[in-house]
């Protein structure tokens, strides 16, 4: 039995491989629950975490010449109406302890991948890589069950006059093509979305390749506080000291990129997901980061979000009467949560990384260093960053 299966493996891989410079679309997750739930089991998935984590097995081919890679994420509520972090991922060296390994209760992370002992699964190690991350994402407030204001009435006093309908589903494109080398031949893909109810989310996840030449890039992978998995805890570690994270290249190396997300969460009004604060990142000691990360857009996201909690704002309008008059009239405006700026992400946002160009760079070990003045985590204010990066060159 099993030489069979590793004869239908060879014919397989020899197919994909033969496909090597067509188009080929990958589709990871269809309407995938992810939830906070020990019940039921998905055929192909690891289901871990009580749900809050989805690993899968998958293969693609692989193209010699290298191509074009562009991630899809589509989410809906299942009935969580809260905005929740989530992330798409991928581990492709399972040689080393990695994400998968730990969740399964199979091995530990290397004390040194934290700080002092703490803030575990963080830091690259000679036994360790962190995930990295092919798209962070922010679920909306409740998108798609919230959405029907048949069975949810109170919904329709939340949709402002320049919302037509809720929408159905919230989706994000990114171009992952730097991340190729990671997403060709066999390898795991991963989503986690921070929720803690029973209902949580569906998810749709697909990966779609070109077959147009392109030149391929290495991929070294750094850092990655996000909480995936047993052992790891809220990263509230910037509050407490600056952040090292060494990597070693092979051999000398041409067109470096640091590739860098960041995004504040947690402490309510006046907490980090709420308040500037300036991330500064070093290699080998010069500064190559140094800016806030900020979004004030997120009103533009207001249809994704039927369950967002409301508050109305007395303001004053230059606007027409009925006898098409103009004038200064007081007025009681919407204003949801969803519509409030935030530390680089919007309810409903995806997170685009910071690329900066490292030029070339020597052979052997690295060091990245990352400060941010964060807040410490106390009570429930949930302060805490999520940051993960990796680098990229020329082979």
């Amino acid at each position: 039995m099993k030489r069979s299966q590793n004869i239908l493996l060879a014919l397989i891989i020899g197919t994909l491989t033969a496909w090597s410079q067509k188009p080929f679309e990958l589709e990871v997750y269809k309407n995938t629950p992810v939830n906070f739930s020990n019940e039921g089991s998905i055929e192909g998935v690891y289901r871990l975490q009580s749900g809050r984590l989805l690993i899968k097995k998958v293969t693609a081919p692989n193209f010699k010449k290298g191509t074009d890679v562009r991630i899809d994420v589509t989410v809906r509520s299942n009935g969580d109406p809260w905005d929740k972090s989530g992330s798409a991922f991928v581990i492709s060296n399972t040689d080393l302890i990695n994400v998968l390994t730990v969740a399964q209760g199979l091995k530990s992370f290397p004390m040194n991948s934290g700080i002092e002992g703490d803030y575990l699964g963080i830091r690259t190690t000679e036994n360790y890589q962190p995930a990295v991350e092919l798209m962070r994402f922010m679920t909306p407030f409740g998108v798609g069950f919230f959405s029907d204001e048949v069975k949810n009435p109170r919904m329709r006093y939340n949709r402002p006059v320049y919302v037509p309908k809720w929408e159905e589903e919230v989706s994000w494109s990114q171009d992952i093509s730097q991340l190729e080398s990671l997403v060709t031949g066999t390898f795991y893909v991963g989503v986690w979305i921070d929720t803690w109810t029973a209902e949580g989310y569906t998810v749709d996840v697909s990966l779609h390749y070109s077959g147009r030449a392109r030149k391929q890039e290495k991929v070294i992978a750094i850092l990655n506080t996000v909480y995936y998995a047993n052992g790891q805890k809220i990263p509230d570690v910037f509050a407490k000291s600056t952040v090292e994270s060494s990597f070693v290249l092979p051999k000398d190396a041409k067109n470096v990129k640091l590739h860098y997300i960041s995004t504040g969460h947690g402490g309510h009004s006046g907490g980090d997901e709420f308040i500037q604060l300036r991330n500064t990142a070093k290699i080998d000691g010069n500064k190559v980061i140094d800016f806030i990360p900020w979004r004030d857009d997120c009103a533009s996201f207001r249809r994704f979000n039927p369950s967002s909690g409301v508050w109305t704002r007395k303001d004053t309008a230059f606007a027409y009467t009925k006898e098409r008059v103009r004038e200064y009239k007081p007025i009681e405006e919407r204003l949801a949560s969803s519509d409030l700026s935030r530390s680089n992400w919007c309810p409903g946002s995806q997170v685009f990384p910071e690329v900066v160009s490292l030029g070339d760079l020597k052979k052997g070990k690295h060091l990245l260093e990352v400060q941010i003045p964060a807040t410490s985590n106390t009570g429930d204010q949930l302060n805490h960053w999520l940051v993960s990066a990796y680098v990229t060159y020329d082979e």
